[in-house]
């Protein structure tokens, strides 16, 4: 490694807030498949193993933080929320935020083709880095910078900060853990002339509507619908808490 790329990553460390031991680890975190095979560099690895290593580590962290935080909390609601804190959009925000893009190595075909843009890049590559990082300092290391990145998200209304909300996903999340059941969606009523039409669409778990939502497409308006039902169980589940 030398001494450009050294230094280089060491701008990234106080980004992450974590000083390596061994910078091959953030180094190799760094490697796209791409630079390996239009290199043939016999000095770089590529990050999937490690990849594969931060989405475990990452998932376990986070669980660790939720439990920690909402100890009474059911499983359904713990588990919906970790769907959204290491669901694809949100590690690229975390991504985005560390500024890696500018510290991933490409070949040439893949920097034309964008690579710096793609989601599944930026994910990945946020996935390795944790992965990293848990190679050279351990768990306790590993959940600590995952604490400082997700910190301001994880609570129940705070997670909607993040972008790119999939509502129906961490609902059926939700209502799966909680109920053993699938939400169904049904759209209730049409509006407006062709070119702004409008839908309104319902969502129904177990015979009951949960959540009701308007939108421009019935995809939106099912979105909608889910969101308003996470609200409403999420409300009347910290009411019987409190009974």
């Amino acid at each position: 490694m030398d001494e450009e790329r050294i230094q280089s990553l060491k701008q990234l460390e106080e980004h992450l807030g974590y000083q390596f031991k061994e910078k091959k680890w953030l180094d190799r975190a760094l490697t796209h498949q791409s630079f390996i095979h239009q290199t043939h560099a016999t000095d770089h690895v590529s990050n999937e193993v490690l990849e594969y290593l931060g989405d475990a580590v990452l998932a376990l962290a986070v669980s660790h933080l939720l439990l920690h935080q909402f100890p009474d909390a059911r499983e359904g609601t713990l588990s919906m929320w970790r769907a959204h804190l290491v669901k694809r959009s949100s590690l690229v925000f975390f991504s985005k935020q560390l500024r890696l893009d500018q510290f991933l190595l490409f070949g040439k075909s893949e920097i034309l083709d964008g690579g710096a843009k793609k989601a599944s890049i930026l994910a990945n590559a946020y996935e390795a880095v944790i992965g990293a990082i848990y190679m050279d300092g351990g768990y306790d290391q590993a959940l600590r910078v995952v604490q400082n990145h997700l910190e301001p998200y994880l609570g129940s209304y705070h997670v909607s900060l993040l972008p790119s909300h999939d509502y129906k996903s961490l609902l059926q999340t939700y209502s799966q853990k909680t109920f053993g059941l699938t939400p169904r969606y049904s759209v209730l009523k049409e509006s407006g002339p062709e070119h702004e039409k409008q839908f309104q669409a319902s969502v129904v778990i177990g015979g009951n509507i949960k959540g009701t939502g308007w939108g421009r497409s019935k995809k939106l308006a099912e979105q909608e619908a889910a969101r308003n039902a996470l609200t409403k169980l999420e409300l009347q589940r910290s009411e019987s808490k409190e009974i």
